[in-house]
């Protein structure tokens, strides 16, 4: 049984989703002490159990400590076994988190299945789901398998409520290269809104301007969506590439100005076009585990972040594969796999 300290590294919720998916793809059983102990709130939120009943339920897995406030679990896997299945987190907990702890064992199961998860779709500290639509699907599908994710409903924090919907049809990953973006195409900003005054958009809008100055007017807009969604409020930066788009996003809340919100996605947003590597700072850790499991590939990034070192760590301890980090002469970092 791998054991694993929880406060180590990035010290958030990363690491039981991650170890969780590794131990269903490799049938080695973990136990994590010290759960989220590198954040202010340690122990499993709401979000962090049902990602883990999740992969019992799709893995056939026992786990033993699993309730929200636990800073401890030990955990089995079974058999993974493909079908249609429904989780709801009962919170504004993040439907993309739910996700990414089955999507792998899934697109290497041996037939299709079919998730329905109910929850936050745009939530501070997590992935909107046009991150998952628009930047992870899309490098996933290059690998093989064909993973399609439909937005039924919009959740926002508090009251969540929202809805995803995808459909796995897997495949043996092979191995690809991410060096290169390709010329850029299209930027969008939009700003969504829910049962929130029109004002707080237009402002988001106009502070994102000042940052990418470059961008055209029309590029920025506002959608209202209808009141009983929210209340809500999503500022989603987006740019498109021939080979990747990147979505940079920033969600309202209460007691935090609209445009500081705003400037802070816009920064990274300049800082990802600034640079010409592949993936942004929230791909590259989602890119780890698939590349692993094909046993080669490399991807140009930005600078590492900590939740993709805690990543890389997790994956040579479950599969002994490792990563080669190089710095590129334009600033970003090349990953290659460096297989046992």
């Amino acid at each position: 049984m791998i054991i694993i300290d929880g406060s180590e590294g990035e010290g958030g919720g990363q690491v039981l989703r991650y170890a969780c998916a590794l131990s269903l793809l490799t049938g080695e059983p973990f136990r994590i002490d010290n759960i989220r102990g590198g954040r202010e709130k340690p122990g499993l939120m709401r979000q962090h159990v049902t990602a883990i009943e999740a992969a019992c339920v799709v893995g056939g897995a026992e786990c033993s400590g699993l309730a929200v406030g636990s800073n401890s679990i030990a955990f089995r896997p079974g058999r993974v076994t493909p079908g249609d299945y429904h989780f709801a987190v009962g919170t504004a907990g993040s439907t993309a988190l739910v996700l990414q702890t089955v999507m792998v064992p899934l697109m290497l199961a041996e037939a299709p299945s079919r998730l329905v998860i109910e929850g936050g779709t745009h939530a501070m500290a997590a992935p909107p789901f046009e991150f998952i639509e628009r930047t992870l699907l899309p490098v996933i599908n290059r690998m093989g398998p064909a993973v399609s994710a439909r937005l039924v409903r919009h959740g926002f924090f508090p009251r969540g409520g929202g809805r995803i919907e995808v459909d796995i049809a897997p495949a043996p990953l092979r191995p690809i290269e991410c060096v290169a973006r390709g010329a850029l195409r299209r930027v969008a900003a939009t700003a969504i809104l829910a049962g929130i005054p029109f004002d707080v958009g237009d402002r988001e809008l106009k502070t994102a301007a000042r940052t990418l100055a470059d961008w055209p007017a029309e590029a920025f807009a506002t959608r209202q969506l209808p009141a009983d969604q929210g209340p809500g409020n999503a500022l989603l930066l987006e740019a498109e590439f021939d080979h990747v788009t990147e979505v940079m996003s920033a969600f309202g809340k209460i007691g935090i100005p609209a445009e500081r919100l705003a400037k802070t996605a816009a920064r990274r947003m300049a800082g990802y076009l600034a640079c010409d590597a592949f993936a942004g700072p929230y791909l590259q850790d989602q890119l780890l585990l698939p590349f692993a499991m094909a046993g080669d590939g490399a991807f140009s990034t930005v600078k590492l972040s900590r939740h993709s070192l805690t990543a890389a760590a997790l994956v040579e301890r479950f599969l002994g594969t490792g990563f080669r980090f190089t710095e590129r002469t334009d600033g970003g970092i090349s990953v290659e796999v460096a297989s046992a």
